[in-house]
């Protein structure tokens, strides 16, 4: 993976057990000059927490400055999912339902149900969107 097809944060563990290593975050510099900083919530927060699977976990102490790292494909899938698709929804049953003279408060509880639905489809898939999704996590080269 090169280096432009990578999104990278820079971290600190705080945690180490056998499946998980825990990564703390904080914003960086770099976040300003990434295509998704809009959308990311790594780049809303200032700390985030993100569980990396323990690969080599014995490599790694509590306190180490380490990379984590994603592909940026996986960052864009993550942007249609759960803001563009969204929004999509929205906007599609907005205009349907208004092209029907159907009352304001009828389409606004339409669209609140359909985007729960999705929501909720979405959280019931997390299980396969936790496989699909992985970081993995470097050390600093110093």
């Amino acid at each position: 993976m090169s280096k432009s097809d990578r999104i990278e944060h820079e971290g600190v563990v705080i945690d180490i057990n056998h499946n998980f290593v825990s990564v703390e975050i904080t914003r960086q510099s770099a976040c300003s000059s990434c295509g998704a900083k809009g959308m990311c919530s790594a780049a809303n927060s200032q700390n985030s927490v993100i569980q990396v699977p323990a690969n080599g976990f014995e490599l790694y102490k509590n306190g180490e400055k380490v990379k984590v790292v994603m592909k940026q494909s996986l960052g864009l899938k993550a942007l249609w999912i759960s803001y563009i698709i969204p929004l999509i929804i929205l906007l599609i049953l907005l205009l349907l339902l208004s092209t029907f003279k159907i009352s304001e408060i009828l389409i606004g509880l339409s669209i609140i149900c359909a985007l729960a639905l999705y929501f909720l489809t979405i959280y019931l898939l997390r299980d396969n969107f936790k496989k699909e999704f992985v970081f993995t996590i470097e050390k600093l080269d110093e």
